[in-house]
């Protein structure tokens, strides 16, 4: 999941960054299949709320206890062999035939900043597992935020140049309801991701 990477401060910055303009983005692209998306902004108002989630169901097929392997079969018929870390203390416990289920979320909020208020960057992250003794499952949860600064405003043509902490700049047209009389050079822009991913076994 991005935001447990090191660079997700990167990734996020540059997938999202558009959000604070226009109206569809996302923290990173979810998998295809069963998604569904909600998008609110307010009128003249840069910013957005976004949340999209993803669910999936693989069957087990076939299980390698000495090496800690199980195969999976998607909807879809694609198969897949993972093998479980040590943390999955439960694994003797799944059996061919059941369902792992896969819930993923993702969050994103873009505002502008307020002068003088703090809007520390950065990354955190959450894991929890099943208790011992339990089917199998595991919640990874990760946030990660960034500011850009607007240092490019271009109000004939509709758009706006933000500069991302690493230095490198990005263009964006702004939305037609955003009154960029209102705007100035050296406002923030931050961007907050959070992303969750929900794996459990269950019987079919």
């Amino acid at each position: 999941m991005n935001a447990l990477n090191p660079n997700t401060l990167k990734l996020v910055a540059l997938a999202a960054l558009p959000a604070a303009l226009l109206m569809n983005t996302s923290c990173s692209s979810l998998p295809k299949g069963e998604t569904s998306k909600q998008v609110i902004t307010k009128e003249g108002v840069p910013g957005v709320y976004s949340i999209e989630t993803y669910k999936t169901t693989a069957t087990v097929t076939g299980i390698d206890a000495a090496n800690r392997k199980i195969t999976v079969v998607s909807k879809e018929g694609k198969k897949q062999v993972f093998k479980a870390g040590p943390e999955v203390a439960n694994f003797a416990q799944i059996r061919v035939g059941d369902q792992i289920v896969v819930t993923a979320a993702e969050e994103l909020v873009v505002y502008m900043a307020h002068e003088g208020v703090p809007y520390p960057d950065g990354t955190a992250a959450l894991v929890a597992l099943a208790p011992i003794g339990a089917k199998p499952g595991v919640l990874i949860a990760g946030t990660s935020q960034v500011t850009a600064k607007v240092i490019g405003i271009d109000r004939k043509s509709r758009k706006a140049v933000l500069q991302l902490p690493d230095g490198t700049t990005k263009t964006f047209t702004v939305r037609p309801d955003v009154d960029l009389s209102k705007r100035s050079l050296g406002e923030e822009v931050v961007f907050r991701c959070t992303e969750a991913v929900a794996i459990s076994v269950e019987k079919p």
